[in-house]
């Protein structure tokens, strides 16, 4: 879930948008291990002090489409061996 500060990013027609064309550009597939896309991620991440900022926010070269197990190896916080991710429960498994 988004920070409280990002909702109204989240929710415009421009995120929205590039959300959506992102998505399609690369097939819908996660770009780290090949299976179906759900998070469109920002390798940058977002903060209240660049939120605004295209380049950051919508800009395509920020983007990546990641799997819902890739995704949460993005955000953790602790090091996945190679070959492994996280499964829905949080639990480590391989990919």
């Amino acid at each position: 879930m988004a920070q409280e500060w990002a909702q109204k990013f989240y929710n415009s027609k421009a995120w929205i948008s590039t959300r959506n064309a992102y998505y399609n550009s690369v097939y819908g597939l996660c770009e780290h291990c090949g299976r179906a896309g759900l998070e469109v991620h920002h390798k940058i991440k977002l903060t209240p002090n660049n939120i605004r900022n295209p380049i950051i926010t919508l800009n395509y070269n920020n983007l990546i489409l990641l799997c819902h197990d890739c995704h949460m190896a993005e955000h953790s916080n602790s090091a996945v061996p190679s070959g492994f991710v996280f499964d829905g429960d949080g639990n480590l498994a391989k990919r």
